[in-house]
């Protein structure tokens, strides 16, 4: 591109110089820069122009026979061609991809239809959400007991070896019915298991029957008291079991951020870690799905990863999920010790990798964050940029 530029300026050169000039040129102690005038058309600059007192230049420039104005256009043709290039590299370093591209043959990806499934969950996600304060209006039990029954229901989960989503679905039954309905402390353990049940039937294929619920209780409930509870539960919850929960965004989300299973992993384990605190209620599905991905990478690769795919799916900028995230590497930190360890646990085993021995992204805690990140994009960026070139 900027050889026919300097191509095209040198023959516009040459139909303007077909009269004798005069130049000044800094840099040559008032000397002058003259054409000579010959008869015949002069075919390039170099042949037609001359320059009076070159041998007297201090500088020794070799290009010193080229005419200032000459070099000071290919300079900003030069200039234009750096800018061009590094827009280019900006639009390719992190273009936003088609996800989807891969499951086109996949009938049950529904690649036809998935965003108008996820516009539709993020258009009623507020109706899955339950009041960050509802304990308010609970008078016998509080966020503590349940942070407890929910440490044990992962626990539960883990053993009868349930799908992911049923977890999710199970704590959210839990806190909608409680929103809604008054609890005695010793009937809490019943609301527990029975929403368990309730999200088994909605989710599993081999659904565990109302005697293993009252087993894995210790018989603290009969099997009838099993049954009365989950008609009040969906009675008080109009039968509505089809909600948006993290899960649903979760497994969106990390598609965008064509994650692996480590990453998967500490994701997951970060988002259960949120699920046993109350104070994380006040966010929404994907907000919390968004910032434990967001949060997992920090820990994981210690730079930015959050890209402009993962951005535009979710729908969350890094200033958004910033607030979320924090929270997450404060639960992080303290994941393995007091006395609710249910989800440490559970991913410090070999079946998930042992996500929790993973460092917590405490960087993120600092004020200066946005410095240490931009830093540590200018590092990255440095190293990607000689990978390239070696």
């Amino acid at each position: 591109m900027t050889q026919n530029r300097r191509r095209a300026l040198i023959s516009i050169n040459q139909n303007i110089m077909k009269q004798p000039c005069l130049i000044n040129k800094r840099g040559f102690s008032g000397k002058d820069i003259t054409c000579d005038n010959k008869s015949e058309m002069p075919k390039t600059l170099a042949e037609d122009c001359k320059i009076i007192g070159v041998e007297e230049c201090d500088d020794g420039d070799e290009e010193a026979d080229v005419p200032l104005f000459v070099k000071h256009a290919e300079d900003f043709l030069d200039e234009i061609d750096r800018m061009d290039v590094d827009e280019m590299e900006e639009d390719v370093e992190d273009p936003i991809l088609d996800i989807d591209s891969n499951d086109l043959e996949d009938p049950l990806a529904v690649v036809e239809y998935v965003d108008d499934i996820y516009a539709y969950y993020r258009k009623i996600e507020i109706s899955s959400c339950v009041s960050p304060n509802y304990m308010d209006n609970q008078s016998d039990i509080n966020e503590k007991m349940r942070a407890i029954l929910i440490d044990w229901l992962i626990e539960v989960h883990y053993k009868f070896e349930l799908m992911e989503e049923t977890l999710f679905l199970t704590i959210n039954i839990i806190d909608r019915f409680l929103e809604k309905q008054s609890v005695v402390r010793k009937k809490l353990q019943l609301v527990g298991v029975t929403a368990m049940l309730l999200a088994c039937k909605y989710e599993e294929v081999s659904v565990p029957i109302v005697e293993d619920f009252v087993l894995i209780s210790d018989k603290a409930y009969t099997g009838k008291e099993v049954l009365d509870m989950e008609k009040l539960m969906v009675n008080t919850l109009q039968f509505n079991m089809s909600v948006p929960t993290p899960y649903v965004f979760m497994r969106r989300f990390l598609k965008a951020a064509q994650s692996d299973k480590k990453l998967e992993r500490l994701s997951f384990f970060v988002i259960e870690l949120c699920l046993v605190e109350y104070e994380m209620l006040k966010f929404p599905p994907s907000l919390l799905a968004a910032a434990a991905i967001y949060t997992a990478q920090f820990s994981l690769y210690h730079f930015k990863q959050w890209s402009k795919t993962s951005e535009w799916h979710a729908n969350y900028s890094e200033a958004q999920l910033l607030e979320c995230s924090r929270l997450m590497v404060s639960l992080h930190q303290k994941a393995g010790a007091g006395k609710l360890t249910g989800v440490y646990k559970k991913y410090n085993s070999s079946k998930f990798g042992y996500a929790a021995k993973a460092e917590p992204a405490r960087f993120l805690l600092t004020e200066n964050f946005e410095i240490v990140k931009l830093n540590q994009n200018k590092v990255f960026g440095a190293t990607e940029v000689a990978s390239k070139t070696m």
